[in-house]
């Protein structure tokens, strides 16, 4: 091969590379189906004023931490599968004898997902990660803070099939938070209806 097709070829292999991935799917569905469906509804034609999804918080909070910290570390390593992003170490804001902790010590993990990150871990959630839980009938239709932001909670992570169960077999629970920039939680629900967040039916 001469130098001048061994360029082109390299060339060729760096475009190839170059070609960005498709943006996520559920962020797709939220642009061609979901605003669509809410400016009718709401007969507000401003994209804008429209409800979206800003931000998602994921908590785990690893009580045990206190006295054996390679629950924290185990806890630490498995969000940061489950998320794609490195945690933060939450830390005790004061001292509780009762408890035995002290202020600053580290008591837990969490994560803050937005953009790409934030919609892939949603459609995983919805799509892999629910249906996993045993006996789940939906989520409940009214956790909501009173702002649209509404908060998941999950027993285990290992309904998450990223998370290899030979090797963390101790039972994590986790807090999942779907932040929105809604002002009330009817919005945000039908929003997250649509999105395929399943929840029940409202009692």
């Amino acid at each position: 091969m001469c130098a001048k097709q061994a360029k082109s070829k390299k060339g060729e292999d760096q475009a190839v590379e170059q070609v960005p991935p498709p943006p996520p799917r559920l962020w797709q569905r939220y642009q061609n189906e979901v605003v669509p469906a809410l400016a009718s509804q709401f007969g507000r034609p401003n994209r804008m004023s429209l409800p979206r999804l800003e931000k998602i918080v994921v908590n785990m909070g690893v009580g045990k931490a206190i006295s054996e910290k390679k629950y924290l570390e185990e806890a630490v390593d498995a969000m940061k599968i489950i998320a794609g992003q490195k945690p933060v170490v939450t830390r005790g804001r004061k001292s509780i004898a009762g408890f035995h902790l002290r202020e600053g010590q580290a008591i837990g993990c969490k994560v803050t997902l937005r953009g790409k990150r934030m919609w892939e871990f949603l459609d995983r959630l919805v799509t892999l990660a629910l249906p996993r839980v045993r006996d789940f009938r939906g989520l409940n239709p009214n956790a909501f803070d009173g702002n649209g932001n509404y908060s998941i909670g999950l027993t285990e992570q290992l309904v998450f099939p990223e998370i290899n169960p030979d090797k963390y077999t101790r039972a994590q629970g986790m807090n999942v938070t779907l932040v929105t920039n809604c002002g009330n939680d009817d919005e945000a629900r039908e929003m997250l209806k649509r999105l395929g967040v399943p929840m029940r039916a409202a009692t």
